[in-house]
């Protein structure tokens, strides 16, 4: 059977911690500044973990099992 390839764009968006868990950039973080609250893109900052139900999509695109 041939390998499974892995998806760019997914490479690009999601990491994989040292456990094993996959996380994400938040959304609404990327320009536009001026018309969102400090507070907001301060909440907005670092990484969260990936929901539990896209987790196992998220892992074939990373041509994981």
């Amino acid at each position: 059977m041939p390998k499974m390839k892995t998806s760019k764009t997914a490479k690009k968006r999601f990491r994989k911690t040292g456990k094993g868990k996959l996380r994400r950039q938040q959304a609404m973080r990327q320009h536009l500044f001026e018309n969102k609250p400090s507070t907001r893109t301060r909440r907005l900052d670092g990484t969260v973990e990936v929901h539990s139900g896209d987790a196992r999509k998220i892992k074939r695109l990373l041509a994981e099992r």
